[in-house]
């Protein structure tokens, strides 16, 4: 059965959490910029570059490699939060824990030279092959 004697406190909490909220609101509204002005009302929407006026857009298109290399990362360091937390109680989990760490590792071994064989961790340019029968007029053109 649910204790009554606490929802006492949970309820001034509440009404203290409210409170603030609504404190921080009407402080924001009330300290807020506001201009009549409409040059300023403009310059408001400008983002600030340091002084200088921008001269294009801040959007910069990144290549799919990056993202590539962003979502290995993560699964790969997920693999690490999972081993950290195994080691935790490594010695309750016995064999059965350890031999399935070890499977777990090793798929993760395997995933990761299928990854480097496959040339996903490549970045950047790729050399140019030539070919061993190829003279130097054709090596330069």
């Amino acid at each position: 059965m649910m204790d009554f004697s606490d929802l006492g406190f949970l309820s001034v909490y509440g009404f203290a959490i409210a409170v603030l909220i609504v404190c921080m609101l009407l402080l924001a509204a009330v300290t807020g910029t506001r201009s009549v002005r409409s040059a300023r009302r403009r310059s408001l929407f400008i983002p600030f570059e340091s002084g200088i006026i921008p001269t294009g857009s801040a959007h910069l298109r990144l290549p799919v490699q990056y993202y590539l290399i962003a979502m290995f990362f993560v699964i790969f360091d997920v693999e690490a939060a999972f081993v950290f937390a195994w080691a935790t109680v490594v010695t309750k989990t016995g064999w059965v824990g350890y031999w399935s760490v070890v499977t777990f590792l090793a798929l993760l071994v395997l995933s990761l030279a299928y990854l480097w064989r496959s040339g996903a961790l490549e970045w950047g340019p790729h050399p140019r092959q030539i070919s061993p029968n190829s003279t130097i007029e054709e090596q330069v053109q």
